[in-house]
């Protein structure tokens, strides 16, 4: 006795949209009809209904399962592939949960930026924000080096964090002085941070890397800022004539 569309369906654990759609793009064979019109599926279509069930369950997509019906060579590469895709999916929920542990093991917040978990109890709101920032316009070595970097804050640092909005010039002087030789250490040890690391894929953003740090720190910060980067990234030279 043959199978209507509804009960292949149900033997074969999918859905009557499902069977019809694998006739649309030629999975599966039509069947023969009966006087009725009614469509008659035999035991062949069920086999290639669970063998499309299988083959999806691996992840494999219906236009790779129609490149694999005449060569077990295909076949052979297709598992190949999948299996070096979940190599690769294994690999990254690995390192999702590993910093996962981070963030739980120092109990941040939900501002702490990827990878700066264990220092983050010792940034602003401002800084988190703009490391955030940073690390979607810098390209894979300038993040590394921003890490590296929060990770060794000095003293200086402390004092541009506290420095207040309606601060004086003088006070916003002797930051910047401190500051400079924070970044010419910065800058020694890291040279390509002396300009911004821009990444190529998100293109000329040095405009909105302006714009993030004019709008995350007080106008004195900014000044400070300013002060001392031209002075950082072109010492003066001591060397005696």
């Amino acid at each position: 006795m043959a199978w209507s569309t509804r009960r292949l369906a149900q033997l074969g654990g999918t859905t009557v949209k499902t069977v019809r759609h694998y006739h649309q793009i030629g999975l599966l064979d039509e069947p023969e009809r009966a006087g009725n019109g009614y469509k008659q599926y035999g035991t062949a279509h069920l086999v290639r209904v669970l063998q499309i069930a299988r083959l999806r369950h691996l992840g494999m997509g219906l236009a790779q399962i129609a490149e694999l019906e005449h060569s077990d060579e295909a076949f052979a590469e297709t598992l190949h592939q999948l299996d070096a895709q979940l190599a690769e999916s294994i690999s990254h929920q690995q390192q999702l949960r590993a910093e996962i542990a981070k963030l739980t093991l120092h109990r941040t917040t939900l501002d702490t930026p990827a990878g700066f978990a264990e220092v983050a109890d010792d940034l602003t709101p401002a800084d988190r924000a703009m490391i955030m920032i940073s690390s979607q316009l810098f390209h894979a070595q300038g993040v590394r080096d921003m890490r590296e970097i929060v990770a060794d804050r000095q003293g200086a640092d402390k004092e541009f964090d506290v420095l207040p909005a309606n601060a004086g010039p003088d006070e916003i002087r002797d930051v910047a002085a401190r500051l400079v030789p924070l970044l010419e250490a910065i800058y020694a040890e890291h040279p390509g941070l002396r300009t911004p690391p821009l990444s190529a894929r998100t293109g000329d953003s040095l405009r909105d890397l302006n714009r993030a740090v004019t709008e995350l720190y007080n106008p004195a910060q900014v000044e400070a800022l300013r002060q001392s980067y031209l002075p950082a990234r072109h010492p003066a030279s001591t060397d005696e004539e």
